[in-house]
């Protein structure tokens, strides 16, 4: 029986996708619920599965080409090929399983028995580099064409016979270029479009991080211990105090809507995230529910999820106000970019030990630069300034968060 493989359902926020990775051919044997291809969308990358066990007759949609949601990308036949996914002592199926067999050690080298994607393979012959010796880091240990670029910069012990024919001249300047990623085009979108159509600015303050840190230190293992094993870290703090803030400031945590201000009576926090497809800002909703167990646990699993790229594309969305953390890159200071519609991010960096005058003394402590980017359409330079020290406040003495002070 055919059967249709579609695009997934794209939400209302996503316009369509583009087909990044097929993991099998046509013809090839495939397992029901087996990963089958990869669609990038703008914001994450979604997977398509066999339906059942079968093998695809036929790919319409190639790598590169753009899908709208559930349009037809291939079609599926139920049943064919499936002996390859039996097992080898299945005599009666032999001839099933010789075909499969055969495309994988064309799609191995060296005779480690990795699996390389199509493009991968095509890219690797171009530039000389031996598959051998590259780690997948694909499913099953499939080597992707991220993991060919990676392993381009580093020499090949045995170059291919195509690399060989091409003399390089020593000193030869080098130069590459790729095509980018849907997520790295639409975050070059959104960051072109909040510098043109928000009247941004950015206002800094200071923050001394001791009695954080104290606290942290005195009550981190009694913590870890009560909420089974949640770390205590800072960024639960700035939430936190964010949340209070906003409270205090409703502009702040407001959007512009046209010709109107919608003012939200609630707070999502968006937390920026370091992805390896780009930078991505999960959602903490309603964060003015949550205690710091939750908010810490949430942060984590956030981040865990968008390393390995499992975010879903609805806990991307929305969000009111964005706090991002260039401190754990090493930066000192910044002004962060805002992320529309929200019309203001708070930025955190470094902690740097500095010379501080304290009651007419000099003592070391421990200091972090804040910046408060916000769109002046709406926000005064008096509410930001306010917000900001609020911040700078509850950081510098923690009590007043419990208190509401």
């Amino acid at each position: 029986m055919t059967i249709e493989i579609k695009a997934p359902t794209f939400p209302e926020s996503v316009q369509d996708g583009t087909v990044a990775t097929w993991h099998k051919k046509p013809g090839e044997a495939v397992s029901r619920d087996e990963l089958i291809v990869d669609i990038e969308t703008d914001k994450v990358v979604l997977e398509v599965v066999a339906p059942a066990d079968g093998a695809l007759s036929e790919i319409i949609k190639d790598e590169g080409d753009t899908v709208l949601s559930n349009e037809v990308i291939a079609k599926f036949e139920e049943g064919a090929g499936g002996g390859a996914a039996k097992d080898e002592g299945e005599g009666e199926k032999k001839e099933a399983k010789e075909e499969p067999k055969k495309e994988e050690a064309e799609a191995s080298k060296g005779g480690e028995d990795q699996l390389v994607n199509p493009a991968a393979r095509k890219l690797a012959e171009e530039k000389g580099v031996d598959l051998s010796k590259v780690q997948g880091s694909g499913k099953g240990g499939r080597i992707t064409k991220e993991d060919v670029q990676k392993a381009e910069k580093a020499p090949a012990a045995a170059p291919s016979a195509a690399a060989a024919e091409i003399p390089v001249a020593a000193g030869e300047r080098v130069e590459k270029r790729v095509p980018m990623t849907r997520m790295r085009k639409r975050i070059a979108e959104r960051l072109l479009d909040a510098s043109q159509s928000t009247a941004m600015l950015t206002t800094f303050n200071e923050v001394n991080m001791k009695p954080v840190m104290d606290l942290r230190k005195n009550y981190k293992e009694l913590f870890e211990k009560m909420h089974n094993g949640t770390r205590l870290g800072f960024m639960g703090f700035f939430v936190k105090a964010a949340v209070e803030a906003l409270k205090r400031y409703p502009a702040v945590n407001a959007s512009i809507d046209g010709d109107d201000i919608v003012y939200h009576g609630y707070q999502d926090i968006g937390v920026a995230v370091s992805s390896p497809k780009g930078l991505v800002v999960p959602i903490l909703r309603n964060a003015e529910n949550m205690g710091l167990a939750d908010m810490e646990n949430n942060i984590r699993d956030l981040g865990l999820r968008a390393r390995d790229g499992k975010l879903s594309i609805e806990e991307m969305t929305g969000g009111t106000f964005t706090i991002t953390n260039g401190g754990v890159f090493g930066s000192l200071l910044s002004t962060p970019i805002l992320n529309p519609p929200q019309t203001a991010i708070l930025g955190m960096h470094k902690i740097q030990e500095r010379p501080m005058a304290v009651d007419g003394k000099v003592e070391i402590l421990p200091m972090m630069y804040l910046a408060l980017s916000y769109d002046h359409r709406l926000i005064d330079g008096k509410e930001a300034v306010g917000f900001l020290v609020a911040i700078k406040e509850m950081i510098e003495d923690p009590a007043r968060i419990l208190l509401e002070v």
